[in-house]
Parts: C-alpha cells; structure tokens; sequence
C-alpha cells in the first residue's frame, strides 16, 4: 500500500481511503464496521439494521481495493441496497483512473454475486425446511391474541415465535420474519427481505390492498374480506407495488395502506408508489397509528378502507356528450371567441396596439351603428384594457378611433400602469378592481406581456405562473384574456411570440401583426385557432386623423392614426419567379458552353460545361453549391428546370424543350 500512502501524502486530503470508506457507509445510514481493510475480499458486518427492521446479523457487507484509485462497492443484502465508493484524492480523476475505478467496481460487482448467489441458495434451503417443519400457530398465540387476528397461515418454532414467510415475484421463499409473544421482530440471516411479500386472503376480484407489517395486513384481510400483500417495511412498499402492478396490469385497483407515523416515512414511501404505479392511499387519521391499532382503539376501519360507494360523473357518455350542442361563442365571429386565452403579437411599431384598440373600442362602443370588424359580426360587451405603458399616445389613438367612427360612449376602462399579474399581490389587484367596476368586462386585455410579467418570458415556469394567472381571470370573469407581446428579433421569428414555447401551447387563439411598408399594408394574421378554421389574412393601412380641439403646447393640431382596411396585395408566384431565374441561366450557361445543341437539334449544355459555368465569375458557386444546383431535387435549379418541363435530361447534360426559350435563344443566335 506504499503507493497509496504516498499519492495520499501527495494529495489535498488528509483522510486515508479506509476512513472515507468507512464514512461512505454511515453516509449511507448503515453502521460501519469498525476497520474497513481494502483487500478485494467481501467482508461482513452488521448493518446496525436491527433498530430500523428488527434483526441484528451480518447482512451488510463490503468489497474494497487498494491498487491505483482506491475504490469498491458496499451495501445490505437484507434489503437488497447498494452502493459504489471511489476515494475523494483532490483532484479529477484521470481518463486512466476512471477506467481503471470501473474495472474495481466490476470485480466488487462479481465478488458479491457470488458471495450472494452461495448465500441465497444457502439461506432458501434453511428457510424452507424451517417452514416446512414448522407446526401452524394456533389463535391463542399471545400476539394474535393482543393484535386480535387470526393465524392466517403463519406457523411457530419449537420456541414459541410466530413465523411468517416472505416470498419473491416468482413464489421462491427468501426468507422468514420471527415475532416473539411482545411483538419483537427479527428476520433469518442472509434472507432477503427487499422485493419480497407475502398475500394474507384470497380476494382480488375487484381491489387489492398492501401494508406495511403482517398484523397489520391480518387486520385489513379479516376487516374487508379482501386480499392484502404484506410488504414488512414502508421501504419496501414501492417496490411491492411496481410487482404487483406488473402483475395485475392498470385496471386492478390496488390501495396502499400506509402506517402514519410521526415522522411521516409511511406516508412518504406510500406517496412514491401512489405517483409511480397508480395506488389510492389510506392512513389512519391519528397520529402514531397503524390500522389494527386504529381498529383496537375502537375506531371504524371498515368505513376507513371501504368508504361508500361515490357517484362518478367525470366521465361523460359519448352519445349524450354529442347531442347536446355547444356552439362557439363569438365576440369577433372567426377571430376572439368568448372565454378563450388569446395573444396578440408583432415586432415593435407593427401596429399590434392599433389592432388591438380597434377590437376593443368596438366591442366597447355604446351607440356604434356597424360594429362588424371587416364584414365579422361583433358584439358589444365591457372591455378592461390593462396597460403598462405609452397612455400618453393611448389616449390620442383612442380619441381618433371616437372621433372617426362617430362613438360618444364606450364601456372601456384603462388601467394607471402596469402590475405583476403572476404575483399574488398583482393578481388580486387585477381582481379587486375589476370587481368594482359597475359592469364586469367580457374581454381583459394584457399590453404588453413585459409589463405585466414578473420573471423570465424564456423561463417555462415564469410561463406558467401568468398563464395560471390568465386561467383565474377568466374563471373569475367568464371572459376572454388577450396577451400582447413581441416577436423575436431575427427573421425567422418574425411569426412567432418572443419567449417559452409554453406560451404558444397555452393558447387558444394566436394573431400575429406583419409590419407594413410603402409597398404592402399591414397585415394581420391568423397563427392559431383551437375550435374553429382559421380565417384568411387581413389588411390595413394607417389612416392619419387630425383630433377635434386637441393642441399641443405650440397650438399645433393634434393627429393620430386609426386602422383603415386595405386590399389584399398582389403577391407574387415565387416558383414562376424561380423558374424564369433559373431560366435565364441555362440561357446564358448555353451560350457561354458555345451553343452545342444535342442529336435533335435542341439547345443542350453538357454536365461539365454546366458546372463551370456556375463555378466561373458570372455566378461565382462553390463547387458543392454547384453540384446541388444539378440535382434532380425541384427546389434546385435543373430540378426546378425539369419540373416546369423547360429543359430534359439527354446524355451527360440537358436540353431545352420549352418552345418559347427555344425561339429565344435562335432569335439570339441570327
């Protein structure tokens, strides 16, 4: 161990290896031995597992090695635990270390299989013929007698403890539990108790119940003449489940039976296998007690275990779901459905917040004569407009919208500023105002999300806090919640809202803003639609309106602007455009490859003459960008070519078939 020592007296530690081993297996709440030798043999030590699980034999154990990285594994084959050590050297261990700590782990893998796989079979042999030799217990058992239970199979040594068996998933017997007259408990050395049960009754047609230790178990059996598995610890529950689940599959009901202990480890182990495998748990609702103590103290266990039959209605017939119609309500019939989460989105100046006004102030408008938002039927209702900022320019949009569709009344209210909507404070805020308004809004709009947002809009779980925030709004109001938010900066996310992808998947309805210019109008569309089919895009330009009696300090005139529909533009073909760009340039690849023509006469440009063409200065391709341009693939030039039928594959080349290229290219050549 020379070289240990030295790499030790080398390191930043001062702790030799067998002492961190030794802490290794405290850290894993088993009581060390009290020297930890690194021999590569298996050692055997007890566990301390007495006080926890009733036995105090030598069921924990340990490999160690002492060559290179000090490493080994150790654990408890009473309940199947184990775990890896490698020594702490201060420093990162280097490729050659790792390599060789897996080999040490291995080698501690296979030493205690075999010192196991020797002892099991040891150990199930000895158990067996204990059983089978046993005597049954009888009912006057002292400990049948005080937990009051019936024997249930269990038997009795020579001594007078009651035995009861513990079995695997596939029946093999691991091991035996000993209870003394007082309730002691103390297992067979070497068994297992990890994985294993015991079923106490044989009805499982409709549920199956598990717990923690035999009279308890018993209790629940006799109770509800149903089956009952006895896990014999709360550790060992979740791993009893997940077997018997795997067993029975998800249709069979299976309730835990936890013990509620004070320091709450029933319940905990109980939750685990509940959230795991799918389990109703039960606890007795006083403290420190188990079932059969619950019964004992003259309880009702029976209407514990077995409540009374519930009516469930959470699950509705099909055919009755279909013939009761449920229309979509609309407020903007296609565009904002009542009751629904919406989001409003565009890059700064797109002219989200114009779209947003001209929503709301005619849904608000009292006496609007056509409310119709581009030939869309509208209703009137309240509107709440939550705004965190530019009331100023707010206040000049509103007015101009008032003025330039002749409406002298709205029922809009417009909050001072902007607030923490996803805090408890911001939310109830939102609420308690709302409340006192005269007339409560159908539609609450959010402007903008940043505003009104505590956290990280990129942050799924600050996402999921203003959504459930939006979620209470609306179940409190009945209403529709609109988000307004920004884009993403680069090009392509452009269509999207800026942030978690949690936003979009929340919505029911999505509209982007596309910013006009001198060429195009605004354009406002439809990203998503939940219920309905998605409308086609809309269009408008910024009409200018000069404000009735409003003038700034210099006693100029006031405008502001107002969305004013538009027509749809004149988009262009891109695939038309492509092809007459990729047209012009076998055109000119032609004459550059001096207008060979193929065996019919056609205008034909050779593979290679192609390629220079593409790769020389007039076009200035890459190699690898040329050579995709001549695959077959439509949205590459000669695919593109071939697809609109203007040119044909002809031997190591193309040739033009298209009639009107053709006349061009011989009218180029007189």
């Amino acid at each position: 161990m020379a070289d240990i020592r030295e790499l030790w007296k080398n390191s930043e530690r001062s702790d030799p290896p067998e002492l961190q081993f030794r802490q290794a297996i405290i850290d894993a709440g088993l009581q060390p031995p009290s020297e930890v030798i690194l021999d590569g043999k298996i050692h055997r030590f007890n566990s301390g597992s007495k006080g926890r699980h009733g036995f105090g034999d030598k069921s924990g154990w340990y490999v160690g090695y002492s060559d290179g990285i000090p490493a080994g594994r150790f654990g408890d084959w009473r309940w199947g635990v184990e775990h890896n050590f490698v020594a702490d050297i201060g420093r990162k261990l280097t490729a050659r270390e790792e390599m060789e700590f897996a080999r040490h782990l291995d080698e501690a893998r296979k030493v205690r299989e075999a010192v196991e796989k020797k002892m099991r079979e040891n150990v199930a042999d000895v158990v067996d013929k204990i059983w089978s030799e046993s005597a049954e217990a009888n009912a006057d058992h002292p400990y049948l007698v005080k937990k009051r239970i019936d024997p249930n199979g269990a038997r009795v040594t020579g001594d007078g403890r009651l035995i009861v068996p513990l079995f695997n998933a596939d029946g093999e017997m691991t091991t035996l539990q000993y209870i003394d007259a007082s309730g002691g408990k103390l297992y067979h050395t070497g068994g297992k108790t990890g994985g294993s049960y015991w079923r106490i009754g044989d009805n499982e047609d409709s549920h199956i119940y598990i717990a923690e230790g035999f009279a308890t178990a018993a209790t629940i059996a006799q109770v509800t003449d149903k089956a009952c598995y006895v896990a014999y610890s709360a550790s060992n529950i979740p791993t009893v489940t997940g077997l018997l689940r795997d067993r029975y599959g998800p249709s069979k009901r299976i309730i835990i039976v936890a013990d509620n202990d004070a320091n709450g480890v029933g319940k905990n182990y109980a939750d685990q296998a509940s959230a795991k495998f799918g389990a109703t748990v039960i606890i007795p609702p006083v403290d420190g007690m188990d079932a059969n103590d619950y019964l004992l103290a003259g309880n009702d266990l029976s209407a514990l275990l077995e409540p009374p039959e519930q009516t469930f209605d959470w699950l509705l017939d099909g055919n009755d779901f279909r013939n009761s119609p449920a229309p979509i309500s609309w407020l903007i019939k296609g565009w904002m459905q009542n009751n629904s989460l919406m989001m409003v989105h565009g890059p700064s100046g797109s002219g989200k917040t114009f779209l947003m006004l001209d929503w709301c102030l005619r849904l608000a408008a009292v006496d609007m004569e056509n409310r119709d938002w581009c030939g869309h039927r509208t209703k009137q209702t309240p509107v709440a407009y939550l705004a965190g900022e530019g009331h100023h320019g707010l206040r000049g949009r509103i007015a101009a919208w008032l003025q330039h569709h002749s409406v002298d009344s709205i029922q809009m209210w417009i909050s001072k500023s902007g607030t923490d909507l996803n805090t408890n404070e911001g939310l109830v805020k939102v609420i308690e105002n709302i409340r006192a308004l005269p007339v409560q809004p159908k539609v609450i709009v959010v402007d903008t999300l940043h505003r009104f947002l505590l956290g990280d809009e990129n942050s799924a779980q600050d996402a999921k806090t203003m959504l459930d925030s939006c979620a209470v709004l609306m179940e409190e109001f009945d209403c529709t919640v609109i988000l307004v938010h920004h884009t993403g900066v680069s090009e392509e996310a452009q269509h999207r809202a800026r942030g978690s992808s949690a936003w979009r998947g929340a919505l029911d309805i999505e509209v982007s803003v596309k910013p006009g210019n001198s060429d195009r109008p605004i354009e406002i569309v439809q990203r998503k639609m939940k219920d309905a089919e998605m409308q086609q895009s809309k269009f408008f330009d910024l009409k200018p309106v000069t404000i009735n009696g409003w003038r700034d300090e210099d006693d100029q005139l006031v405008s502001s602007v107002v969305l004013d529909p538009a027509n749809e533009p004149i988009r262009e073909n891109k695939k038309s455009s492509k092809v007459a760009e990729f047209r012009k340039r076998f055109e000119r690849a032609w004459h550059a490859s001096h207008r060979e023509r193929d065996s019919k006469g056609r205008p034909f440009v050779d593979r290679n003459a192609m390629m220079d063409f593409l790769t020389g200065p007039f076009i200035g391709m890459s190699e690898s960008a040329a050579k995709k341009a001549l695959q077959k693939d439509p949205s590459r030039m000669i695919g593109c070519l071939i697809d609109g039928e203007i040119v044909v594959p002809f031997g190591n080349g193309w040739s033009a078939t298209d009639a009107a290229m053709i006349l061009d290219l011989e009218s180029q050549c007189r």
